[in-house]
């Protein structure tokens, strides 16, 4: 394909030839595409519902069963634990390094050695003070 240019400052033509080897060369984009052009065009539609499904997996795994806690069910129990663990220390009679604390899903579980029953009282009373808490399980033992 032959083209001829006019230039208005000079009077005379310029001859330019454009073969198909040089239109490939200025313009990327192909009229056949390549494998690669199509792979990477699937893969790119693709990723989107990749996402999509990983978030739902993800979401599902982070749900509750009846013997397993989910994330925010185990924060929460952790909290629990924690305040229950605080308010034991609090009590001069008792000793928190000899009590364990236990929580799942609101259920406190208390478990040790303390001197008396009376300090297993104690003990039970504060856990039930605690905001949070379903139930405690009383697991103490007198020395």
């Amino acid at each position: 394909m032959n083209t001829e240019i006019h230039n208005s400052f000079n009077s005379a033509p310029l001859d330019l030839t454009i073969s198909e080897d040089s239109i490939a060369l200025v313009c990327p984009y192909s009229i056949n595409p390549s494998i690669e052009h199509i792979f990477m065009k699937a893969i790119l539609k693709s990723i989107p519902m990749l996402l999509v499904t990983l978030s739902l997996i993800f979401l599902v795994a982070c749900t509750s069963g009846p013997k397993k806690e989910g994330a925010g069910e185990y924060i929460d129990d952790t909290v629990i634990t924690t305040r229950v663990k605080a308010e034991i220390l609090k009590e001069d009679s008792l000793k928190v390094a000899e009590i364990n604390v236990e929580t799942f899903k609101g259920v406190v579980q208390l478990s040790g050695f303390v001197n008396s029953v009376s300090d297993q009282q104690t003990a039970v009373r504060i856990a039930r003070s605690v905001p949070g808490v379903i139930s405690v399980k009383n697991d103490m033992r007198s020395k």
